[in-house]
Order: structure tokens, then sequence, then C-alpha cells
């Protein structure tokens, strides 16, 4: 029969291994992941259906950031941003800190003048 071997056959070791779902490092997810911005004094701020809108003293800017899946809210009485991920890898991770650096930007923008020369 040949069944001494049973347990060392590269099927088995196969199937063994595919039972541990986080085996690889590279692919191990975050479970929640939160970044939060200040909101600036003066500045006047809606999220609604992940349309980010702020208002200051120089005007208006809107962005929307519907092709990401992460939930964007106000925080704090509206003193704050944060924005919030779930079961995010690396790679999907840098997103978060990217609308952050997105939403800080707008502050900026409304908040300076500026003026294309």
């Amino acid at each position: 029969f040949g069944s001494s071997h049973f347990g060392s056959s590269p099927a088995s070791v196969y199937h063994h291994r595919s039972k541990h779902p986080f085996a690889s490092p590279a692919a191990m997810k975050t479970l929640v992941q939160e970044e939060s911005i200040k909101v600036p004094k003066g500045i006047k701020m809606t999220v609604k259906a992940k349309i980010v809108e702020v208002t200051g003293k120089h005007g208006t800017l809107r962005r929307d950031f519907k092709h990401l899946p992460i939930e964007l809210y106000l925080a704090n009485s509206g003193h704050e941003v944060r924005a919030k991920m779930y079961f995010a890898k690396s790679k999907q991770l840098s997103m978060l800190r990217s609308v952050c650096s997105h939403i800080s930007n707008l502050f900026d923008g409304v908040q300076k003048k500026f003026e294309y020369k």
C-alpha cells in the first residue's frame, strides 16, 4: 500500500499550511486604522458621503474621496476630522495618510491667498 508515508506526503503538508490564514507577514491585515486632523480656527468644514467641503476666508474647496474604501467623519464637535479604514494591508494604509494630507492641503488652500502668476 505504501501508507507509511501518509503524514509527509506533499499534499498533506500543503493542506496543513493552508489552515493558517496569516502565514505570510506581507499579507497581514490591520483590524482598524484611524488618522485624525485638527480643523484650524476660522474654517468651516462639512463631510457628507465622502465629499469634503472646506470653507475659509479665501473661498471654498471641495474634494471627493468616494473612490477610497474609507470612513470619513467629523469628531470632537466639528473640531477634528477622522479617517478610518478597516481590514487594510500596508499598501492600502498609505491611502489613509494621503487622504489626511489632502485634507490639510485643503485647509492651507482656503487660509492662504494663492494666485497663479
